[in-house]
């Protein structure tokens, strides 16, 4: 696969705005964190009921849409919400139950409103909320302690949450970057016939140069220190974030690949 200059820069300058939304939500405070995923969160469940549209050749009625996303929202409060506080009321104990209710609604509203409702539809839309919502509220939970507290050969090393959330969303994008790069360069042997611009000598070099680098600037920025037995703990994170992202972009390729 031949470098392709204007594309890097495409995706160099998307990457640069995300990354600053991100560093302000994840750096601000817990809340700036809880209100960008909650926007992703939305902004994630809608397009991906646009996606099932297309899978299934149907139109999905907007209450349904809506009664999913809204069932999909408790479970990130669920999640992710912990012993974050609104005044004297708990997010989680007094504000998921009534997004379930409403949801629910919601959604059998909209499927009386609808002539034609599949079992495929509601399984894909369903299934979504495994696709949605459940990382998004478990990335959210990640966040709540202060710090985490890593004890390696009597050695304790305090991280705070937000850097342990920076650094797993920093690895899937260096990942993503560097096989991309890698891919440009090196890259021969198809992956998979899911998506055919991936090689293995690009995603094994991403993988490669993920996890290496992304501890090594985690370390330095965050820790100000490099120990190597704390290296191969957040390797194998890396490792772990780079191969799941991986086969994330694997799925999506074969989710549009899906469509009608």
């Amino acid at each position: 696969m031949a470098f392709n200059w204007s594309t890097f820069w495409t995706r160099a300058f998307t990457a640069l705005i995300f990354v600053a939304v991100m560093m302000f939500g994840l750096l601000y405070n817990q809340w700036s964190l809880f209100l960008l995923i909650t926007l992703i969160y939305f902004g994630c469940s809608w397009e991906y009921g646009r996606l099932v549209e297309k899978i299934t050749g149907q139109s999905i009625h907007a209450y349904m849409k809506l009664g999913t996303a809204l069932i999909g929202y408790h479970i990130v409060l669920l999640l992710g919400a912990g012993n974050m506080q609104l005044g004297n009321y708990g997010i989680r104990e007094n504000f998921s139950l009534p997004f379930l209710i409403s949801g629910f609604i919601l959604l059998v509203w909209g499927i009386f409103k609808t002539k034609i409702v599949s079992k495929k539809m509601i399984g894909w839309l369903l299934g979504g909320l495994l696709y949605t919502a459940v990382p998004l509220g478990m990335l959210q939970s990640l966040s709540l302690p202060a710090t985490y507290d890593i004890h390696l050969h009597d050695t304790f090393y305090v991280v705070a949450a937000k850097h342990l959330v920076l650094f797993i969303i920093g690895s899937v994008w260096i990942n993503d970057t560097m096989a991309y790069l890698a891919g440009s360069v090196i890259g021969k042997t198809p992956l998979s016939k899911i998506s055919p611009k991936k090689t293995w000598e690009g995603t094994i070099s991403g993988i490669i140069l993920s996890s290496a680098l992304t501890w090594l600037l985690f370390s330095l920025i965050f820790l100000h220190t490099i120990e190597w037995p704390l290296a191969i703990t957040g390797g194998i994170i890396s490792l772990f974030t780079a191969v799941s992202g991986t086969f994330g972009d694997l799925f999506e390729s074969k989710l549009k690949q899906w469509q009608a």
